[in-house]
């Protein structure tokens, strides 16, 4: 554009070239069933881009197609736009060319919904009310009217050994796999009237007490607990209802010790010896690890704590779990992450131990007690002053630190230095890498929830960990990437094209030969209630042996931010830092496009002119409102020609 000048480039056909697909954006266009926009010599406005159109254009004057000189995902895109279908169903076939319902050689196993049991999940209002003995059912109802409330849609994944838990809105399945039979649904919990928010499970206890009846499923929401025995035939026993009294936060098990939390400074443990289920106030609770059979938690008021959880409840004083302060934040900030490292040469007494923790402030330390020191605690190691955020995640292993703050998952790294298995001041813990791993949630939950949708990092503290990626909620892809650099292992997308509700990466032994090891997996739930596996250790072996990058790059961010609203989603862990959530869609998702100008000959005696423009559109469309023209709306939609009433429909527009 110079001053109110615009430079465009002609295009010139025949009205039988444009209009020999039926029912076309062009055949109703000329037709007289769309309205036009004609500039004084006849010529009408299309605002498209001029560089995908020629490509059109020479297929509906030649019907051949080469799609090596242009985007094949973006021409479909076009084509779908002006409902050109014999040109849209071969850039399907080429955009699928490497695509298949059989995944890639990464897709290990689909276990499909547990078909009746969703079923029975959809109830009428009267068959809630004859279910919830209470009167009014109002606690039943926002199961169906909360967020998200699809009953069929995977909510969360958590694993033990070869066991698989899959919480669904209203009730959970546990599933076993055997080298020779596979994967095997065991174990489904009746219909419940409130929505999980929480899983656990225990599937497997070195030298437990309870033997064979050491298999246990619990989930919770709101304030109860409910936890389940599993037999050996696959029948459940419930165990016992309980109650945090305040909302659950976290349940996991250490041992075979049932485990709640809640950020209020409430702990609930419940005894597998003793059946007992017990509630202890703490001070407020910002983050927790486990460490052998010791809680350890990170408060608010800058200390941590630990509960030798195996100890219960002979180590009790006046009816209490025994808390005692491990150490305390110099600074006295609040301690928002948490991370334990158990040596080779950890003992049972604890005396070899190493925390990284991570603090509200964005400090990150490291802290160790090693024999020398046992007798004054824990002692400050390293201090690393790298986050503007609170930290919200931490994971100290063998050869990585690895951070986490709130800055939309702003992750650094550094290298670790060990002698003999301690972590070693010579040279000490290096900066490594710093890269984000962006995630936006859905605003109204039907996206998943956060407990099934955890970035990770994943995997073994001895061995490469890895972050799983879901950019935007409403997606079928995921993106795996090493924990220690942000590098891109691998590149998932469901084999049936549903969205990816929850996921979670874990280790089966999968074989009984002798110097098998285990092999790692990514569980993905979706949104019609199936699970997918991938088998990310053959992913990390191919990954080993090419130059890989990173996450999404800029093209596929803006691809896949163009699926979601962004009005609609968040970033977790909101940080004081400028966010992408109250930025609208309108100045993130744009394609800026070159203008061009198409010259149509409809017949030898009346000229179009086609003036497909997105660069400069705000000052073009507001000098064809100066003429009374209506706008064309621009979307990504595909051209429909008119509605069962015969009224014009068009697309809707979406900024591009």
């Amino acid at each position: 554009q110079s001053g109110n000048c615009f430079f465009l480039r002609k295009f010139s056909t025949s009205k039988q070239t444009l209009t020999w697909v039926p029912d076309s954006f062009f055949s109703s266009l000329l037709s007289g069933r769309i309205s036009t926009l004609k500039d004084e010599t006849g010529a009408i406005f299309i605002d498209r881009d001029p560089s995908l159109f020629a490509p059109i254009l020479n297929f509906l004057r030649t019907k051949e197609l080469h799609p090596r000189s242009v985007d094949v995902h973006l021409l479909m895109h076009e084509a779908e736009f002006y409902g050109i279908t014999p040109l849209v169903r071969k850039l399907q076939l080429c955009d699928e060319l490497d695509r298949s319902s059989c995944g890639t050689v990464l897709f290990n196993g689909y276990l499909p919904p547990p078909g009746d049991t969703i079923s029975s999940a959809f109830l009428s209002i009267s068959d809630c009310c004859s279910l919830c003995p209470q009167s009014g059912c109002s606690s039943v109802l926002t199961v169906f009217s909360g967020q998200g409330s699809d009953p069929g849609m995977v909510r969360i994944i958590c694993g033990h050994h070869n066991w698989i838990a899959v919480a669904y809105a209203q009730f959970v399945v546990c599933y076993r796999v055997k080298e020779s039979t596979g994967w095997q649904q065991v174990f489904t919990s009746p219909r419940l009237d409130w929505l999980i928010d929480r899983v656990a499970l225990n599937a497997k206890v070195m030298g437990g007490s309870l033997g064979d009846n050491d298999k246990m499923v619990a989930v919770a929401s709101g304030t109860e607990i409910i936890l389940w025995a599993i037999c050996p035939d696959g029948n459940g026993n419930e165990i016992g209802v309980f109650s945090l009294n305040v909302p659950v936060e976290a349940l996991f098990f250490v041992g075979n010790q049932l485990i709640a939390t809640s950020h209020t400074g409430k702990v609930g443990v419940w005894n597998a010896v003793t059946k007992h289920w017990q509630n202890q106030d703490v001070v407020p609770i910002n983050s927790y690890d486990t460490a052998g059979s010791f809680l350890i938690l990170g408060c608010n008021n800058g200390s941590i704590y630990y509960i030798d959880v195996q100890k219960f409840p002979l180590r009790m004083k006046d009816n209490d779990l025994l808390v005692t302060e491990l150490y305390r934040d110099p600074s006295e900030d609040a301690i928002t992450a948490l991370s334990v490292y158990l040596t080779p040469k950890t003992s049972d007494s604890g005396n070899w131990i190493e925390i990284a923790y991570g603090t509200s402030s964005g400090t990150v330390r490291v802290i160790v007690q090693h024999p020398e020191t046992v007798g004054s605690g824990p002692q400050l190691f390293q201090t690393f002053s790298v986050h503007r955020s609170p930290v919200t995640k931490i994971m100290l292993s063998e050869k990585h630190l690895i951070s986490v703050c709130a800055d939309n998952n702003h992750v650094r790294t550094w290298t670790v230095t060990r002698f003999r298995g301690m972590i070693s001041t010579q040279p000490g813990s290096t900066p490594l890498t710093s890269f984000k791993i962006l995630s936006l949630d859905d605003i109204d939950g039907h996206g998943g929830c956060a407990a099934g949708t955890e970035i990770g990092p994943y995997g073994e503290r001895d061995e490469q960990q890895v972050f799983i990626q879901r950019v935007v909620p409403d997606t079928d892809k995921l993106y795996v990437r090493l924990s220690s650099n942000g590098k891109r292992v691998c590149e998932l997308r469901s084999v049936d094209g549903t969205s990816i509700t929850a996921f979670v990466v874990h280790e089966c032994e999968g074989s009984s030969r002798i110097g098998s090891r285990p092999r790692r997996y990514l569980f993905s739930g979706h949104s019609n209630g199936s699970i997918q596996m991938w088998d990310l250790t053959t992913a990390m072996e191919i990954a080993g042996k090419v130059d890989i990058k990173g996450g999404p790059t800029e093209e596929e961010l803006l691809e896949l931010l163009d699926q979601c609203d962004l009005a609609l989603t968040r970033t977790p862990d909101m940080s004081p830092a400028a966010s992408l959530t109250h930025v609208s869609r309108n100045s993130i998702c744009r394609y800026i496009l070159s203008p061009f100008v198409m010259h149509v000959t409809a017949n030898v005696d009346t000229p179009f002119l086609l003036l497909p423009t997105s660069v400069f559109i705000g000052g073009f469309i507001q000098k064809s409102r100066a003429h009374g023209a209506q706008p064309r709306h621009l979307g990504g939609e595909p051209y429909s020609s008119s509605d069962a009433s015969g009224s014009t429909t068009s697309p809707g527009i979406t900024s591009k």
